[in-house]
């Protein structure tokens, strides 16, 4: 244990997840960094230079509160969290079947729910007036077809945001929401590899070109900063304009 505040990043092995644990190390946190992908978030670890590397199913409520656990006592009370992990099973809206729509939802919003609430018991408990950072999306705000309870999830992490934000205003402890837009991550991969398919999708973003996932990072690390003091129940939205464009040509 050290003097630097103590930060935790699910779904930090690769893309966005790790650009929020590079930017807020930057920032001078202690990070830990859970993922489901044992190797994955080992090798991250290493490479960020991280506290510690945790395996953990966000969608299993019990494994969620086993890890924190586990940070509070080799690692002491937690500073911020980034609630990043999440999945977006995409398929027919006819044909999506309830347990799809179910996983999806168990790990972005209910597993958000699990440790946004453990955290901030955990913080109150500590005296620790922290910072709780959620991963929105635009699709919280707009809609696509095959992604239909990814959309449901995000949309719910937008409320249960505000419900948070208000709920723990009077600790001092503040939680907002990143809604990213196009990123340059793999869920896009295949975007990016069909030249038609990028034309379309930078046709509705006005800045003309997808977002970094460092872009995000930095943004997060802004929210979970002193710079962000007065900021609280808000999702700020890192979309190249999207959100704003009222047509496509």
């Amino acid at each position: 244990m050290t003097d630097k505040p103590l930060a935790l990043v699910t779904g930090g092995a690769q893309g966005i997840g790790y650009a929020c644990a590079e930017a807020l190390i930057e920032d001078g946190y202690n990070v830990i960094l859970a993922d489901i992908n044992a190797g994955g978030v080992k090798k991250a670890a290493q490479d960020l230079n991280a506290q510690a590397a945790l395996v953990c199913d966000m969608g299993d409520p019990a494994a969620v509160n086993a890890m924190f656990d586990q940070i509070a006592e080799q690692h002491g009370a937690l500073s911020a969290l980034v609630n990043n992990a999440g999945v977006a099973m995409p398929g027919d809206f006819l044909d999506y079947d309830l347990e799809t729509f179910d996983r999806v939802i168990d790990i972005n919003l209910k597993g958000v729910f699990v440790a946004t609430q453990r955290a901030a018991r955990d913080m109150v408990a500590a005296g620790i007036e922290g910072a709780i950072v959620n991963m929105s999306s635009i699709n919280a705000q707009v809609a696509i077809p095959a992604i239909p309870a990814y959309c449901a999830s995000k949309g719910g992490v937008m409320q249960l945001t505000k419900v948070a934000a208000l709920a723990l205003a009077k600790h001092n402890i503040r939680v907002n929401a990143v809604g990213p837009g196009s990123i340059d991550t793999e869920m896009m991969a295949g975007v990016n590899a069909n030249p038609e398919a990028f034309k379309v999708a930078m046709s509705r973003t006005p800045l003309g070109r997808p977002g970094t996932v460092r872009e995000i990072g930095d943004v997060v690390a802004f929210l979970c900063s002193k710079k962000a003091s007065y900021i609280t129940g808000e999702t700020i939205y890192v979309d190249g304009g999207r959100l704003g464009l009222n047509y496509t040509c």
